[in-house]
């Protein structure tokens, strides 16, 4: 793989957006359209646009028009990697709370110990 095509897919999957996206694909069971997927990923039309447009160059995802409406669904290839991001996305989280509960049982004992010396 070309090194610019390296660079194409880290910015394109370790950003918050497209993830966003990708999961939201992945997540919801009605037809997708564009508009729905932007405000989920709390992100602008065009961007949602050009993130899809990617993810169809890459294989991920299917554009199918009826009348005015286009509905995005995702391809077996996409749907793999949605469900792969959708488990290191709920990872990431799991070690946050961890180290967030790490950190307050952290604070709890020292505010015990400066009590302790306080009282002497």
């Amino acid at each position: 793989m070309a090194e610019n095509e390296k660079s194409a897919l880290h910015d394109l999957f370790l950003r918050e957006k497209p993830v966003k996206i990708l999961v939201g694909l992945r997540t919801t069971k009605n037809p997708v359209y564009a508009t729905l997927l932007s405000k989920d990923a709390d992100c602008t039309y065009s961007h949602t646009i050009k993130i899809l447009n990617a993810f169809k160059k890459l294989g991920m995802v299917e554009f199918e028009k009826k009348g005015r409406i286009k509905t995005v669904t995702l391809t077996s290839d996409g749907a793999e990697i949605a469900g792969n991001m959708d488990s290191i996305v709920r990872k990431f989280i799991r070690l946050e709370q961890s180290l967030d509960a790490a950190v307050k049982e952290s604070a709890g004992k020292d505010s015990k110990n400066t009590k302790k010396r306080k009282k002497r």
